[in-house]
């Protein structure tokens, strides 16, 4: 049976919506950000050059609060706009269609705590197997090292925490928001889409993966950051419940922030790259083998909630009138 919204449209019909809404939000996030740095640009500045100084302006440590306003609203409309406007064309108002819901419970957020921390580790030696491989082609290592600079500056920019108010400023502003904002239009839109539309879920989980580590612009964290990805799908697509994965998203932005609050204060430059220390290839082997089991654990965990989403779906769709085979994809 063709998979179909509580509203009656297919799977190609919202990955339309879902895509053109995404391209919104790219307009929307770059007007935003413009109207934020322009004051900050020297007047007379020729329009040619207008890009160039509005990135410097939002760059300069004087300018961090302009700088961190217009990441917390560049995500905003860049993926919260979108996934909310595609919830209302495509499903209504009902924000279970995102992952919200209130089958959760606290064994789900250690575990998820402590899979993020994991999937850190597991990440590690592929940053360093990323340059090795990206070395072998000089043109696109020299691109690569570009992007990865133009990172570190944001991040520099950003976490210019001078003070215990700058940092709990910066968890709010750094860690939650965009936890909040990315976990709602990957997870709860994007990968909760692909799922439901091709009923494959490593694939859909896989996907959005690329999808969110290509987001970020780092040709040397790629594989890390896709890592971090399937890590947090896979337990989006076991939890069904939106939150376990802010929790967790959350918490791993907040260690970030730590460590370049710790930085700010004691060196004079954040390599993001190295934030982490290095772990060897026996060390990711471990982490790989914790992982298995605790994705174990939190299956165990989840299963009760899990069903009782079910249940939840199979009644607003009988509501809605709409047939439609339930959890094929999803087994309790």
């Amino acid at each position: 049976m063709q998979y179909r919204s509580v509203k009656g449209m297919n799977g190609a019909s919202q990955a339309a919506i879902l895509l053109v809404f995404l391209g919104v939000g790219f307009v929307l996030a770059g007007l935003v950000q413009m109207v934020i740095a322009f004051p900050l640009i020297p007047a007379g500045t020729p329009i040619d050059k207008m890009a160039d100084e509005l990135v410097k302006a939002l760059m300069n440590p004087a300018h961090v609060t302009a700088a961190r306003l217009s990441q917390v609203l560049g995500t905003l409309f860049l993926m919260l706009v979108p996934s909310l406007l595609y919830l209302w064309i495509c499903h209504g108002k009902n924000l279970f269609w995102l992952g919200f819901n209130r089958h959760i419970n606290v064994r789900q957020i250690i575990l998820g705590f402590f899979l993020i921390f994991l999937a850190n580790i597991l990440a590690g030696p592929l940053a360093d197997l990323s340059k090795t491989i990206v070395a072998q082609f000089p043109s696109f290592d020299k691109q690569a090292k570009l992007l990865e600079d133009a990172y570190t500056q944001q991040a520099m920019a950003l976490s210019n925490l001078k003070s215990w108010g700058e940092f709990f400023l910066a968890i709010v502003v750094m860690a939650f928001f965009p936890a909040l904002f990315e976990e709602i239009f990957f997870r709860g839109a994007m990968q909760e889409l692909l799922e439901r539309w091709w009923k494959k879920p490593l694939l859909a989980i896989v996907f959005t993966s690329i999808v969110f580590s290509l987001i970020h612009m780092s040709v040397y964290l790629f594989l890390s950051r896709f890592i971090l990805g399937f890590v947090l799908g896979l337990m989006y697509q076991r939890s069904k419940n939106i939150w376990v994965n802010v929790v967790a998203h959350f918490l791993n932005n907040t260690v970030a922030v730590i460590q370049m609050f710790w930085i700010s204060r004691h060196a004079s430059k954040v390599e993001v790259d190295k934030l982490d220390p290095p772990v060897p290839w026996w060390g990711a082997l471990i982490a790989l083998a914790v992982t298995i089991a605790f994705f174990w654990l939190f299956e165990r965990v989840s299963a009760k909630n899990r069903k009782q989403i079910a249940f939840e779906e199979q009644d607003l769709y009988e509501h809605s009138g709409i047939q439609q085979e339930l959890n094929t994809h999803n087994p309790g």
